[in-house]
Formats: C-alpha cells, structure tokens, sequence
C-alpha cells in the first residue's frame, strides 16, 4: 500500500510537532511505501534539514508556509468574477455561519490549480472588499460586525497564509493522485492537502489529531496580540476548516477523549472516530520499572519542559508546605535546556522563587545536596539520563495548568512510580485511577496529596505497579502500530484502487492489493492503542537532508 503522510511543522524535520511519532509510524510499517508531503513552519526548521528516512519513504516533497507563495500571475475579467463569488461564499460562511464554505474553498482551490494566482487575489481589493460586505452583512456576529479596515487587512493576510497549500502541485496523477490513502498527522493546514486529494483524485483521508489543532490555533491568536474582530474570524474560519476536514475524513483518530470531546463539538461523526492513544517505546524504562527499588522515599521529581504552562510557581509553593510537614523532603526538577529568552526568563523566575522560600538552603545555585530544590537539565554530556531521572524519586509530580496528552506522566508509569498530577487535558483517562489526581493552581491540594504519598510507602508501590500494568496495556509503540495497520487495511478494503502495480517487465503483480472485503464495525473499533514520542527523546539519526535513496521535491 501506498500512503501519502501529510504533515505541518513536523516529520521529516529534525524538529518540530509529531517527528518522532510519525517516524516511528513509518518504521513499525514498513511493508508499506510512504510519500512524505511536509509543510514548514519557518527557515530555521528546514535549515536543521530531516531525520534519516528509512528505505520505504519513496518520496519527500516539501512547502513552506512561512514564506510568501507569489507566482506572479493576475485574474484577467472572468477569472477575477469567479474568484469574488468563491470569496464571497468563503466569507459570508465564516462571518455568519452560512452553508457556503465548502463550495468556497474548493471554489477557489480549483481557480488556484487552473490559473494559479490566488496569493495576489486574496490580498487584493476585491477581496477586502467582499469580506467588509460579509462582515456587515445582517446576521453576522456582533464582534466580527465591528471589524475596521484594518482588521480586514489583517485577516485577509491571515487567511492568505492559512491558504497557501491550495496553491500547491500536489494534486494529480503524480503528486497526492498516486497514493491509496492521505495520512494527516494533524488537522488544520495539514490535512487541506487530504481534502484536495479526495476532491481531485478521489484519495481517502484519514485524519489523527494528538493535540488539538482548534484550540492551538485559538491560543496562538490570542499570543499574537491581535485584535477582538481579527480572533473571532481566525476562529470561525479554523473552524470551519476543521468542520469540513472531520465530514470528509474517513476515519478520525484523535489521541485520547480531550481531543475526541473537541472533534464531537466540531461536527466530527461519532462513527468515525477510533481513540488511538499514542505510542511510546517502553522498554527503555524497563530497568527501573522491573527493578525492585522504589527510589529515595523522601524525593519528589518532576520532568518536562521549563514553561509558564507546567506551573512550576504553585508546585514550589505546595513543596513549602510539603517541607513544613515533611522536613526531609526534597524536590528535583528535571528540565530540557531553556529553547527561548522566555523559557530562560521562566526559569530564573522559579529559581529565584525557590531561593526566596528557601533562604537558608539556597546555596550553591540550586545543586543536587544540602538545599531542597535543585534544577537540573537534560541532554546535556554530564545530564543525568531521562530514565534515571525518574528512577531518582519515589514520587512523580506533574503541577501543569495546560496539557494535551502528559508523555511525562507515561514515562512515570512505564517506570513504575506513583504519581501526583493536575487534573487538565488527558491527565485523568491516562491515570485511569493509578495515581493521585487534584484541580490545578491549588497548592494546598497538591501539598496534601505528596505528603499522603511520602508518608505511605507501601501505597506508593501499589499505585506504582498498577501504573506500570496500565502503561504497558495501553501507551506501548506496538499497540499504536496495531491499530494503525487495522484502520489502514479497513480502508483500503472499502476504497477503489486507483491504479495498477505491475513488475519490472509491465506485467500486473497479482495480490498487490488487499482483498475488497467489509469488516462489520463493531468489530473494526476494538480498542485500538498507540504511542508517543517522549517530550525529551532527541532525534534519531538526524541528517542534513533526505538520504540518496530519497527523492526530494520542495516547493517556493
């Protein structure tokens, strides 16, 4: 079989969103080719170039998203009549929740791939102009129905970028027309490719969000400090997009019920969806989760990226009580070295906190001895491994305010540790009563339950080993391949081929394709469990670029 993955931000780059879970993917399946198509997100992630790619990736072709999509060209009368009614369409259904946006937007991919032109057309008056119309139009939102000149300009740039993808040369018997089915492994800009392919060529989509794209998009309108007009179309538009995104996907995997709760809200089919939680590798841990020492019984840890959303401020304020009932206790953050001036910023804040309600520890800038709070990192060459880490403590402590899927919190019970976390994003379904759950930005609470831990051991090791049972039930890299290998033979079982393999000398390979078989539903949804990269884990094999085997392809 031959599977088009399609990704933003992420694999085959060195860094970014989902690399190592789509590496991982491509590797545990290698009875099948893969065509790599990846959109970036900035120049800085293509000049760290991509991960070595095993033999069965056939294909990379690559867009930047970052970078202006101009092709010169400019709508003569007819054309630019038609791209104002697909336009007109597109606005008037973000603006006022209208029934249009579909025949918009494939309205103006199909314009885009006869005469290209679009990046020109949507920055152009006549655009502008349309969606003043659609935003003062009767019916509209009272925010959107604010909007100033401004504000248009603003989104129709926006709306340019989120866009780009229609441009591309994707879409024909030697792009996305010769694969058997589009894999996206995120919503939003990603899977447009996937919606392109199944108009054009028919191509089943399937869809697997690990985090959810809408409310990323969300966030990230909001930190880019833009206006109250400007927000509320991004996310009517993101919206939609994710709307049509769900109804055309054949199958939806999100990564646990969080994300599947978002999906239902946006119209998503509950007869497509398959929880597939994702997979990571568990036998790195094995050592410490087998062995029989429980780590020092006085230690707590905490592992994860240094960042506002991981609330290391309240859990330093619930480890002050901690010390007042347990003197002999002691917290080690374990963190990957600051990426960013505001990761940085972050981190001297929390040190500073820690020497404030510490001060007569807090000598010897937060080392492992005397003071009870130390910083330490990893990956660095004298760091303390991801797994001895964990294995330094009998208790692990996730403080977060924000979380998707808690990959940390996996690694704790893949090393069999009891655990104290905050109840947000899928903390609570991954924990499945193994471990200590209490509300967020609550202190107090998460003091009481650490002490609870720290002064009960043998309750330690029972929610310890219940842990590790969990983990490697259901978080494992081979649950994650199973699933994938089911849901990909599914559907190929209930799509047309769309072309014909033949061998060397021309001749048709007889049972190149899987049966046409229908497998009854209630059977095709049995739990299908999956992996996760680890939020630590550096890239494998990182190469300056596609391996000689490979065939890259990059697009302006």
């Amino acid at each position: 079989m031959r599977i088009g993955l399609l990704t933003e931000g992420g694999y085959p780059y060195a860094n970014g969103d989902s690399r190592l879970w789509c590496d991982r993917l491509v590797r545990g399946l290698e009875q099948h080719e893969f065509d790599l198509y990846a959109l970036s997100r900035s120049a800085e992630q293509e000049k760290q170039g991509f991960l070595r790619l095993p033999p069965q990736v056939r294909r990379v072709r690559t867009a930047a998203l970052w970078a202006p999509a101009d092709d010169g060209r400019t709508y003569g009368r007819r054309e630019r009549r038609r791209f104002a009614g697909h336009f007109k369409d597109l606005a008037a259904a973000v603006c006022a929740d209208g029934d249009g946006f579909a025949d918009g937007l494939y309205g103006l991919a199909e314009l885009a791939r006869e005469y290209g032109g679009l990046y020109a057309a949507l920055r152009s008056e006549t655009a502008v102009r349309a969606l003043e119309s659609a935003c003062r139009a009767p019916g509209t939102r009272r925010t959107v129905h604010g909007a100033t000149v401004v504000d248009h300009l603003a989104f129709a740039d926006r709306l340019e970028r989120a866009l780009r993808p229609l441009l591309l040369d994707w879409y024909d018997e030697d792009g996305l027309g010769a694969v058997d089915l589009c894999h996206a492994a995120a919503g939003g800009p990603a899977a447009l490719p996937g919606l392109l392919a199944k108009r054009f060529c028919g191509v089943p989509l399937l869809v697997t969000e690990y985090g959810v794209q809408l409310r990323a998009h969300y966030l990230a309108a909001t930190d880019a400090g833009l206006s109250a007009p400007v927000r509320a179309l991004l996310a009517a538009f993101h919206g939609r997009l994710a709307a049509e995104v769900y109804r055309q996907a054949s199958v939806i995997t999100p990564g646990n019920t969080h994300a599947r709760r978002w999906q239902e809200r946006c119209g998503a089919d509950r007869e497509k969806l398959r929880t597939v939680y994702p997979g990571m590798e568990a036998d790195r841990f094995a050592a410490v989760g087998e062995s029989a020492d429980t780590g020092d019984p006085h230690t707590l840890v905490w592992v994860g990226r240094i960042e506002p959303s991981k609330d290391l401020i309240a859990l330093l304020h619930a480890f002050a009580e901690i010390r007042k009932a347990e003197p002999l206790a002691r917290l080690r953050l374990f963190g990957a070295p600051a990426q960013s001036p505001e990761a940085a910023t972050y981190l001297a804040h929390c040190k500073a906190l820690a020497a404030q309600l510490f001060p007569d520890e807090a000598e010897g800038a937060h080392a492992v001895g005397d003071n009870p709070v130390s910083f330490e990192e990893i990956g660095g060459p004298e760091a303390p491994e991801l797994v001895d880490a964990y294995a330094a403590g009998g208790v692990v402590v996730l403080s977060s305010v924000v979380e998707g899927f808690p990959i940390s919190l996996v690694e704790a019970m893949f090393c069999g540790r009891a655990t104290v976390s905050t109840d947000v994003g899928a903390v609570v379904e991954v924990i499945g009563g193994t471990g200590l759950v209490v509300p967020p930005r609550n202190p107090r609470a998460l003091a009481d339950a650490c002490v609870s831990l720290l002064r009960d051991g043998a309750r330690r090791e029972r929610l310890g080993a219940a842990a590790r049972a969990r983990a490697l039930e259901l978080f494992t890299v081979e649950q994650n391949l199973t699933a994938f290998r089911g849901i990909y033979l599914e559907l190929m079982s209930h799509s047309p081929v769309p072309r014909d393999l033949v061998d060397a000398d021309g001749e048709p390979l007889p049972f190149a394709h899987p049966a046409e078989c229908h497998v009854p539903a209630r059977w095709t949804g049995a739990a299908a469990r999956p992996r996760t990269p680890s939020w630590a884990e550096e890239p494998r094999l990182v190469a300056a670029g596609a391996p000689p085997e490979t065939a890259k392809e990059t697009h302006p």
